[in-house]
């Protein structure tokens, strides 16, 4: 059952938690002589294995303690990381030489058997990595510091994928935590990155915190997004949960806390009122948010109900209740992203507007049985805490029977991977976003591969759409790839797969004692210096 709560009761609730006072929300200070970066992060975080997972919080973290053999800079060209590499004339081998310097957080010297096994697990979990792993012959040390990719074929995969921005990210680990069954979350957290994740201070959904690796060597090349050196200049950065944006927002004009990452747009007014906090959008493509099905158990293993749903929702309301203000929206049906280089509208009008009766004949049509859909809601992420709302009073509307249970994002990220019924604690829809960077393609995008029990949550099973995933893979001709993803999105929204509510822009905040701060697809720290 859901409970309408009058915006009076809203804004009195915010009065409330502005009583409390924001040390009690830091908990425990920094040390006395540290530059501290304190930043109030889109949720919580929970979940520490950035290479077996797409969760946003988990792929920043991993940037903060991890490297990646590669990387991808401003306009979209893959640049040396950690290693640099040649390529064979026949473009079937790819040799790979680590960097002078490099070191995990124990002191141990990186080695390439410990990136062979990083890459293996990687692999395993991420749809660009399972798409290319099948192309690969074999992956062998020729020295501590050299290795080869040999491939069967020649493909664009191994540097596409090894400098992926989004979840799961190719990291680098040491080659005992690399060898954890990608089903399972690593117990140890201890990379080679800029900073150093300190354990003894964790408090999950609560606080992270993270040093200076003082060990570190960084590029000399200019930062550009995930590429060139990352040079940090202050010594700790803390991330923080604050229970209400109102807090967060008055805690940052009121200089206790130096970066909110998303800030809620009913709020914008109060901070581009300030002299003393700068507004910055986070990637300059922006952010399409999308629902996803659970194809293995019904009411949505059947594909008349997943379009009577679909037909249900319309953009326009969701961006109105996400957004609000049109000049950081737009509606938008393009499975890979409006703007993007395989933008594909035609036929969609289906997605943006919608059609009740439309809805309401193919549930009759399908013999729905009033069956309950489960949608899962975050309650704690501005982000994504609004668009369940308005999908369940529309598929109410429609004639399902929606039940909406509420928990906070972490909590949901672990949620949807259950793969259990409805009744035994499953679910059947969950709301989440994009960065458009993470989906531009069919092999970047992990929401649209179709492997069935290999997919991403959601299950869906479609050799179709798989053989043309493989087909884009092997043809570096881009009208063939083109004529590809328009193939792969019309059977994405003919089954369901993946559905677009509308793409969006996120403003972020942060004081203008802080300078030099990245902006980028994801929340990165290095660079930043901190005026005192």
């Amino acid at each position: 059952m859901s409970v309408y709560i009058p915006i009076s009761i809203v804004k009195m609730m915010r009065s409330i938690y502005l009583a409390v006072p924001v040390s009690a929300v830091l908990l425990a200070a920094a040390p006395a002589q540290s530059q501290t970066v304190t930043a109030v992060m889109q949720s919580g975080l929970r979940l520490l294995d950035p290479a077996i997972t797409t969760v946003s919080m988990t792929t920043y973290h991993g940037y903060m303690i991890y490297d990646t053999l590669v990387s991808l800079d401003s306009n979209y060209k893959v640049q040396p990381q950690m290693a640099d590499w040649k390529e064979s004339a026949d473009g079937k081998t790819y040799t790979f030489t680590l960097r002078d310097g490099l070191k995990w957080h124990d002191g141990a010297k990186v080695t390439s058997e410990d990136c062979i096994a990083s890459i293996k697990r990687w692999a395993e979990q991420d749809k660009m990595g399972q798409m290319l792993m099948p192309m690969v012959s074999e992956m062998k040390a020729l020295d501590d510091k050299n290795f080869e990719i040999i491939l069967k074929e020649p493909t664009p995969l191994v540097l596409q994928g090894l400098s992926k921005i989004g979840g799961p990210v190719p990291v680098m680990m040491p080659k005992r935590m690399a060898q954890t069954p990608s089903t399972e979350a690593v117990k140890e957290h201890i990379g080679s990155g800029p900073f150093k994740f300190i354990a003894s201070e964790f408090r999950p959904n609560t606080k992270v915190v993270y040093e200076k690796n003082t060990d570190y060597v960084p590029r000399s090349e200019p930062s550009s997004w995930t590429a060139g050196g990352k040079v940090v200049n202050v010594d700790r950065v803390e991330w923080i949960t604050m229970p209400d944006q109102m807090t967060a927002v008055n805690a940052l004009l009121n200089e206790e806390i130096d970066y909110v990452e998303v800030m809620p747009f009913d709020l914008l007014p109060m901070v581009e009122k300030s002299k003393d906090v700068q507004l910055a959008l986070i990637g300059k493509l922006g952010y399409q948010t999308v629902y996803r099905f659970n194809f293995t158990h019904p009411p949505f293993d059947n594909k008349l109900l997943r379009q009577a749903a679909m037909y249900a929702v319309g953009q326009e309301d969701v961006m109105k209740a996400v957004v609000g203000d049109p000049k950081y929206y737009q509606t938008c049906a393009a499975v890979f992203g409006c703007g993007g280089p395989f933008e594909y509208t035609t036929g969609t009008e289906w997605i943006v507007k919608p059609d009740i009766e439309k809805a309401q004949a193919l549930l009759k049509e399908a013999k729905y049985d009033g069956a309950p859909v489960v949608l899962l809601h975050a309650t704690d992420n501005p982000n994504l805490s609004a668009q369940p709302i308005v999908i369940a009073q529309a598929l109410r509307k429609a004639g399902f029977k929606v039940e909406m249970q509420s928990m906070d994002w972490q909590t949901l990220a672990s949620r949807r991977t259950s793969n259990k019924s409805v009744g035994e604690g499953g679910w059947s829809m969950f709301v989440t976003n994009w960065p458009l960077t993470d989906m531009l393609d069919p092999l970047r995008y992990p929401a649209v591969a179709a492997n069935g029990a290999r997919a991403w949550f959601g299950w869906p099973d479609n050799p179709q759409i798989e053989q043309f995933r493989e087909q884009f893979a092997r043809t570096g001709d881009l009208a063939e790839q083109k004529a590809l993803t328009q193939k792969i999105q019309e059977t994405v929204l003919d089954e369901g797969v993946i559905v677009p509510l509308g793409q969006y822009q996120v403003p972020s905040a942060y004081s203008k004692k802080l300078t030099d701060v990245i902006e980028a697809p994801v929340a990165l720290f290095w660079g930043a210096k901190k005026a005192k």
